[in-house]
């Protein structure tokens, strides 16, 4: 199930702390500015309201990460999750099996960057969009799922990662075009 905020600044932060663990809440007040510190916070009360819906855990979760810093929930290996927050939402996946997800807000279209992280057809793609930018964002929401459904984190096969076989990707673009995101699962 996915779990979505993008109305970030909707609810009472400081009451919100108190509900996070104590690792969570001392990641997110490491963030420099409020916004980091608001969407990693909303991202968490959405895998806690994730947890509840679907597995009736109203204890707020520990983390333990893999040697790429992939979390999961300590003493809960059949709880899958992933985790994702931009400026305009913040998002949650849960599920009983692997499961990949990222959000981004819709940015302005740097060539740069694309060259660096996508292929020859990935360019060509997104040149003959009529929005670069969506197009853009798209592939890259839906590279970032991947690598976050194999735990892996980001690494040398940037450019190929959607050319080995992704699990089926489902990528959705919010209503009023602020922000786009992808998931994946078997």
């Amino acid at each position: 199930m996915i779990y979505i905020n993008d109305r970030l600044y909707d609810f009472d932060f400081d009451a919100a702390l108190p509900k996070l663990s104590s690792q969570r809440r001392e990641q997110a007040l490491r963030y420099r500015f409020e916004l980091g510190r608001r969407t990693s916070v909303a991202a968490y009360l959405l895998l806690c309201e994730g947890l509840r819906q679907e597995y009736g855990i109203y204890e707020p979760p520990v983390f333990e990460y893999n040697e790429h810093g992939k979390p999961s929930i300590v003493g809960r290996p059949d709880i899958h999750f992933s985790l994702s927050h931009c400026k305009e939402a913040a998002i949650c996946a849960v599920c009983d099996h692997p499961v990949g997800i990222d959000v981004e807000y819709i940015r302005r279209y740097e060539d740069s960057l694309a060259r660096y992280t996508m292929n020859e057809r990935e360019l060509q793609q997104i040149a003959a969009d009529e929005r670069p930018d969506l197009a853009f964002m798209r592939l890259w929401t839906q590279k970032e799922a991947v690598f976050k459904f194999l735990g892996t984190g980001i690494d040398n096969n940037i450019k190929t990662i959607l050319d080995n076989n992704p699990p089926p990707l489902t990528t959705i673009v919010s209503p009023d075009s602020r922000y786009v995101y992808s998931f994946t699962q078997i």
